[in-house]
């Protein structure tokens, strides 16, 4: 299955943190600025050749259960339109946390292309308290929606989280519980963000899935010629930032080196392919 309709057959997805929205906490920008910086981070990563954009309301922390206030999702729709009219690359969405229904009606509004989606399969306690799995509930939402397009990819035994309940379900049996319940994409991570996930996770997935994998965090320069062969698209926030910071300013220099190392690896690929 592939991700996105790109020439590339590993994807580079690019997060958009968006600065504090309104009502959360640490808001200070009005919309129109959040939407600005925005816009020119989507321009920088688009110049760059990242394959698409993932937007998240990570600044808005402490996140809510599942729960998505109205100020929040009219400011990321008006947010989502406007990158949607700026930007041709695949765009999608996540809401802290586990707002997961919320994005998809987000994503419908704004014909935007994906959501990413925790606590699809399988309770789990997040920082935010405990979340029951939605696979049910948001697959049935997309369809009365008419909203099948919009590709649902899904985290399983996600960072920030504690998995005592399931402790005796393997990761890989957490994968094929996904699939089973028709997750598009498996996203894997380390136990935090921009901690890297293991090489052997990805392996034990690989092999009991046939869904694309996602790296969802720690993704480096440095480590990403030991994933490369194990996904199929890697999702870089922190790594993009000054100084590797997920609070911090989208370091150009940074996605440009990254970028020249993702060419070197599609070059490889290119040789191997050659009879």
């Amino acid at each position: 299955m592939e991700l996105f309709n790109s020439i590339h057959s590993k994807q580079i997805i690019g997060m958009l943190h968006l600065a504090a929205l309104p009502g959360s906490p640490r808001h200070s920008l009005s919309v129109a600025q959040i939407t600005e910086l925005a816009l020119r981070e989507a321009a920088l990563y688009q110049a760059a050749g990242l394959d698409s954009l993932l937007l998240e309301n990570m600044h808005d922390i402490p996140y809510l259960n599942r729960q998505a206030p109205e100020e929040t999702l009219a400011a990321l729709a008006i947010i989502a339109a406007r990158l949607r009219t700026e930007t041709e690359l695949p765009l999608g969405l996540q809401i802290l946390a586990g707002a997961n229904k919320a994005a998809l009606a987000v994503a419908h509004c704004a014909a935007l292309d994906y959501i990413r989606a925790e606590g699809f399969v399988f309770g789990h306690l997040a920082d935010e308290g405990y979340m029951d799995s939605d696979a049910g509930e948001i697959l049935r939402y997309r369809r009365n929606l008419g909203a099948e397009r919009i590709k649902i990819f899904t985290d399983i035994k996600k960072k920030h989280s504690a998995h005592t309940l399931t402790a005796d379900v393997s990761l890989a049996e957490t994968a094929k519980a996904a699939e089973f319940f028709l997750s598009e994409g498996l996203i894997i991570t380390g136990s935090s963000t921009g901690e890297p996930c293991s090489t052997e996770d990805l392996i034990s997935v690989r092999q009991a899935s046939q869904l694309p994998i996602l790296i969802g965090s720690g993704v480096t320069e440095a480590n990403l010629p030991e994933y490369w062969p194990l996904a199929d698209a890697f999702i870089v926030g922190s790594h993009f930032k000054e100084e590797g910071l997920w609070s911090r300013p989208v370091s150009p220099e940074r996605v440009k080196a990254f970028m020249q190392k993702v060419q070197s690896l599609r070059e490889g690929e290119k040789l191997l392919d050659r009879p």
